[in-house]
């Protein structure tokens, strides 16, 4: 994949919930969130000066972003501003 982000975006591959819980239960996929957590793979120019990086692992909000397809797996795009925060 060569995705070059503009401006101020990211390209996030969010990270997959856990599908059972603490006592065992299995979750079915209908019925999990989609997760607010991911991955940053690439980064558009104006959200590195805001201190986002390529490997960063950031919190975004539940509706934030564009879903977007490539080579047949599903990313998101969102702005620097929709970026909550960075996990260290």
């Amino acid at each position: 994949m060569n995705f070059q982000p503009l401006g101020n975006r990211v390209l996030i591959e969010r990270e997959e919930e856990v599908s059972t819980t603490a006592s065992g239960i299995i979750i079915p996929d209908n019925a999990k969130e989609k997760p607010s957590k991911g991955k940053v793979l690439a980064v558009g120019p104006d959200a590195k000066e805001e201190g986002i990086n390529e490997g960063d692992v950031v919190v975004f909000g539940k509706y934030a972003g564009n879903e977007i397809v490539l080579d047949e797996k599903e990313y998101l795009i969102l702005g620097s501003d929709e970026v909550l925060g960075i996990l260290k």
